[in-house]
């Protein structure tokens, strides 16, 4: 018995030592952002380029992380409302209903500004075997 209460008792000891030092890495929050890919086909007509269609559900009160796409987006809201903030552009506020394009290579996020989750499906015309989106620095 008293060998099971020490083991039990450094078993949960040591990991919560290490975590309060910072040894093992706290949960990551979950993403604001949930792409889901809809298809991908590379494109006949543009050799060296793939369409990829995806739908983006945005949280409330969430924002994208700024990034590019090796390609335009092209893109439709089919609920909520976000602000898109695309480097070179004012600021514009995109609701049910509305179309959008970023150009390729430009820094961009979104944040979702309404009270529902902002719901949007994207082409993109990217570069074949480029990833779909690339982290970009803040300004």
């Amino acid at each position: 018995m008293r060998k099971t209460v020490v083991v039990a008792l450094f078993a949960f000891t040591v990991p919560c030592a290490l975590f309060a030092q910072g040894t093992v890495a706290a949960p990551a929050a979950p993403s604001p952002l949930k792409r889901t890919m809809l298809q991908t086909k590379a494109l006949i007509s543009n050799p060296g380029r793939e369409a990829i269609t995806a739908r983006a559900e945005l949280s409330v009160g969430g924002a994208a992380p700024r990034h590019t796409h090796s390609g335009e987006e092209i893109g439709y809201v089919l609920e909520g409302t976000a602000v898109a903030e695309v480097q070179g552009q004012p600021d514009r506020t995109l609701k049910a209903g509305d179309t959008f394009f970023i150009p390729p290579n430009t820094p961009h996020l979104v944040r979702n500004t309404g009270t529902v989750v902002w719901i949007a499906v994207s082409t993109y015309l990217n570069e074949l075997g480029k990833p779909l989106a690339t982290p970009a620095p803040k300004p």
